[in-house]
């Protein structure tokens, strides 16, 4: 079997395809280097002293992980020298991380959530790191927060990179989904597969159950026909799932179909969701596409979605299409 690399395939995307520009090249590689590092660190757990509470919190007014703050210094200065940023924006930082004036500045932008799923980091369960790039529109001036505020669909890349049983790096330029896997005796990612597709159907949901109560309407809905299985109105028995940790949960459905929800709920009445539109919903949401799926935040498709500020919440349904299609039709028809 012909071993691709990481570096491969975006030299061979280029010269084929001319999607990746020689900056987004590097850009990505670097991204996937600095998450080299971040798995080191996941891996050596008690013995790297890197479990626990940091003492601190984010600007979600969320407990900060040691790890999390880690993986956030990881990839800002992995990234910050290359002269492919202008800016980079993280679920962790407040604002905008504007690159140094004593290094170039180039014409992306990279937001990531550094660690998404840090409740588990402590039990040893799939976490990983989200990463989107975006083009800073118009280079007559600085950079701004305003720049960040662009509707998912104009990502030029977005992946995640995932630390389990095998660490997988999933990724799009906009021309499908790939993954490939670290090959840990030589330090390289490998291509392992070449297009990841998600059928159109499945029996597999993934929500928080405990929060049921709290759902509106058409998401109970949705929810109890699923649960009324064969003898139900879906004449079907379906299965559920949650690791309570995105990058995994989504990972599942790349890799065999399943729908994932995170709705709004009448605790936090004013917020649409709780997933973050530019660090999770937005790259996943572009994957998820890509490889054929479909993602709506219960009425309109989230790629859309028009952001008004860098730390902007939504309601999250991705996955296999025609189940998707029901829950948002559910939700579209109860307004």
């Amino acid at each position: 079997m012909r071993r691709v690399s990481l570096t491969q395939y975006l030299v061979e995307q280029q010269r084929e395809h001319g999607m990746i520009p020689a900056q987004l090249r590097l850009l990505i590689e670097v991204v996937a280097r600095a998450c080299k590092r971040i798995a080191i660190a996941v891996n050596k757990g008690a013995l790297g002293d890197v479990l626990g509470t940091a003492g601190s919190e984010n600007v979600q007014g969320e407990v900060q992980k040691k790890l999390d703050i880690i993986s956030n210094e990881v990839l800002i200065e992995a990234n910050e020298w290359g002269g492919h940023l202008a800016a980079m924006a993280s679920e962790e930082m407040d604002s905008i991380h504007v690159v140094p004036n004593r290094y170039p500045q180039g014409e992306y932008m990279l937001l990531f959530d550094p660690l998404d799923g840090s409740s588990n980091i402590d039990v040893n369960v799939s976490i990983g790191t989200i990463f989107s790039v975006l083009r800073k529109v118009g280079h007559t001036r600085g950079v701004s927060e305003d720049d960040f505020l662009q509707p998912g669909k104009h990502q030029a890349a977005a992946g995640y990179c995932i630390y389990g049983p095998q660490t997988m790096l999933v990724l799009t330029v906009g021309n499908g989904v790939v993954a490939f896997t670290l090959d840990r005796e030589t330090g390289s990612w490998v291509l392992t597969q070449p297009e990841i597709r998600i059928p159109e159907d499945t029996k597999e949901f993934a929500i928080n159950m405990s929060n049921m109560r709290h759902w509106a309407p058409p998401m109970r809905r949705y929810v109890d026909e699923c649960l009324a299985g064969k003898t139900g109105p879906r004449g079907k028995d379906f299965n559920m799932r949650w690791v309570a940790s995105m990058v995994t949960d989504v990972h599942r459905i790349l890799m065999r179909g399943g729908i994932f929800m995170y709705p709004w709920d009448e605790r936090e009445p004013d917020k649409p969701g709780k997933l973050r539109l530019l660090y999770e919903a937005n790259p996943m949401a572009f994957l998820v596409e890509q490889a054929g799926g479909a993602a709506t935040n219960g009425r309109e498709r989230i790629l859309d979605v028009v952001p008004a500020k860098l730390h902007e919440r939504v309601s999250v349904m991705l996955g296999s299409r025609n189940e998707v299609e029901r829950v948002t039709e559910y939700h579209r028809n109860a307004e």
